[in-house]
């Protein structure tokens, strides 16, 4: 009985080498829903668990595996994997390892787009704030775009043919492939630390998905918002969408509807600059018109004609108003004169020098007029003052009246 006595540690290892072993689940393809999902970020591996209607089975994803991944696995997310079953024998689980996802019925770059849109739009890069209105009349131009597509032919032929004044500066780029991304963001960033031009059309022609995704990329959407020269995202055709579109200051349809936006119509300004210049000119004539017929008013005026006159005028209205003036103020006079002598009069009669004349004297002690003999002691000074001088004298005797 001892012989078939196993540790469980063999169990794990001889099922693992039988389960691994088997050529059939070294390449294999589930379909099923994701549901716990644990994402490491710092070591990028991803555990899950796929699941259908009655069974599951744990899953890992490791590192260099998932770094390919264009879209983000989420828990409900249905997926199409692929990869071999490994047994885990220090907890006897089995498990898938998966090479490959991609999403059950719906493209993994329509996802990542949709994953990267929400995400930018909840940080707010697409707030109608942040955006910044075109230079109407730009000196430079910057277009980013492939130097041999049909994309820069269509910008260059509408910008000279609408707006030939303006230079063009063409930084090439490839709009498609591994490389795209990082060109198009070093583009972007060149043109901002240089400061060499006033707006920027960044774009290409029309393409599948695939063929626009360079313009998904998130650093490249990063550095278009952070760009302080506005910039037109003119990508594929009208009803394409990238996130570039969603990101920059102005959405074009198309490359040749960016290169409309970035300059105005040189003849619709130079027939503006006419009207501008007929209107002046009419303004003009107008004005000078107004001017010589106020000249020759001003010619034929009594005033320049016979200046002489009008100086004789405005002496005779000098010499009225100085003699109305005269005349108010010799009435005004003999008023106030009048005035003087009836007030002077009424003074005259109550003057206590009137009374002091008719034999009557004023007594005063330290300047304050005395009206009782009880005011003064014997031996006060006190002074009289009388209609021709002053007595000073001390009081040797006081008498009161009877009836005081």
């Amino acid at each position: 009985m001892s012989n078939n006595i196993i540790t469980v540690s063999s169990l794990n290892l001889f099922v693992k080498t039988l389960l691994e072993s088997e050529e059939r689940l070294k390449n294999i393809w589930l379909r099923g829903e994701i549901s716990n999902l644990t994402d490491h970020y710092r070591s990028g591996h991803i555990y899950l668990t796929l699941k259908d209607e009655r069974s599951a089975v744990r899953a890992v994803m490791f590192a260099g595996h998932a770094s390919r991944l264009t879209f983000r696995p989420q828990d409900g997310m249905k997926v199409l994997v692929r990869g071999r079953v490994t047994l885990y024998d220090v907890t006897g689980s089995y498990q898938v390892n998966i090479e490959e996802m991609q999403p059950d019925g719906v493209g993994a770059l329509s996802i990542a787009f949709e994953q990267l849109k929400a995400r930018l739009r909840q940080e707010g890069l697409y707030d109608e704030r942040h955006k910044q209105p075109l230079p109407l009349y730009p000196k430079r131009i910057g277009v980013i775009t492939s130097p041999t597509g049909a994309a820069v032919q269509d910008i260059q032929r509408i910008l000279k043919r609408r707006y030939p004044i303006g230079e063009i500066i063409l930084y090439p780029v490839t709009v498609q492939g591994d490389r795209a991304a990082a060109e198009l963001t070093e583009a972007v960033c060149a043109f901002d630390r240089s400061q060499d031009v006033d707006v920027i059309i960044i774009g290409r022609g029309g393409g599948s998905i695939e063929d626009l995704w360079a313009f998904n990329n998130e650093e490249l959407a990063r550095a278009i918002y952070g760009c302080s020269i506005p910039v037109i995202s003119a990508v594929g055709h009208e009803t394409d969408f990238t996130i570039c579109d969603f990101v920059a200051d102005v959405r074009a349809s198309t490359p040749s509807a960016g290169a409309e936006l970035a300059a105005p119509e040189m003849s619709g300004m130079l027939e503006q600059l006419q009207r501008y210049q007929d209107r002046l000119t009419d303004c003009i004539h107008d004005r000078l018109t107004r001017e010589m017929t106020r000249w020759q008013r001003l010619r034929s005026s009594r005033v320049l004609q016979s200046p002489q006159e009008l100086i004789q005028y405005r002496r005779m209205k000098l010499d009225t108003l100085v003699g109305r003036m005269s005349t108010v103020y010799t009435r005004q006079l003999s008023a106030h004169k009048e005035r003087f002598v009836g007030i002077s009069a009424k003074l005259e009669a109550i003057s206590p020098l009137r009374v002091l004349s008719r034999g009557y004297a004023i007594a005063y002690k330290k300047k304050r007029v005395l009206r009782s003999v009880k005011e003064v002691a014997v031996g006060d000074t006190i002074t009289v003052t009388l209609t021709d001088g002053t007595l000073i004298g001390t009081v040797t005797d006081r008498k009161e009246d009877s009836h005081g």
